[in-house]
């Protein structure tokens, strides 16, 4: 009898952590986001992020964010992206503009898989900051206060991470309050 309540207790403890290493990712603007599904694949249900998406369709990185990866993406809400100055996301959206626009956004996506709990490290590592080359070649500053991480980007302004740790089949995303920005 102990032997067999033993046994059940090992797999009540197993089946817990099992349950918590495969906990279900966060809603994102209202929509499931799916592990095995690519970065694109989940951001065309975010009823959050239609600005984003149409941004990527415009310049032409559908095909490289539903790529292999592994990518981090810092993903700006539609909020974020009217806060720009007024006529800012028009100007940027016209193909005549697709290469500044290209480098904003590549100003969002890191050549890496990092969760919130291996950005934190890295912040301790180095300090308090860490700093994170982007595949747009913009250098952003990352912190992080309690659990909330930060990003600084070239202009100074900082985002705070709303969602964080949304896993994808080909990297994270972020959910952020703005918008990053290249320097000048």
């Amino acid at each position: 009898m102990k032997n067999a309540l033993r046994s059940i207790a090992a797999t009540a403890v197993l089946l817990a952590g099992a349950s918590l290493a495969h906990a279900e990712n966060p809603m994102v603007g209202g929509a499931a986001m799916f592990a095995d599904k690519n970065i694109v694949e989940n951001a065309v249900n975010s009823a959050d992020h239609t600005t984003l998406v149409a941004a990527v369709q415009a310049a032409g990185l559908v095909e490289t964010l539903s790529g292999e990866g592994p990518f981090t993406v810092f993903a700006p809400t539609n909020a974020a992206f009217a806060a720009l100055p007024e006529g800012t996301v028009d100007t940027l959206l016209k193909p005549e503009n697709k290469d500044q626009l290209t480098k904003v956004l590549t100003c969002h996506v890191v050549a890496a898989d990092a969760m919130s709990a291996a950005i934190m490290k890295m912040v301790d590592d180095d300090g308090g900051t860490h700093p994170v080359e982007t595949v747009g070649g913009c250098m952003l500053n990352v912190s992080y206060e309690g659990d909330k991480i930060m990003i600084e980007d070239e202009t100074g302004a900082m985002a705070n991470v709303t969602i964080a740790d949304v896993d994808q089949s080909n990297g994270v995303i972020h959910v952020i309050d703005k918008v990053l920005l290249p320097k000048g």
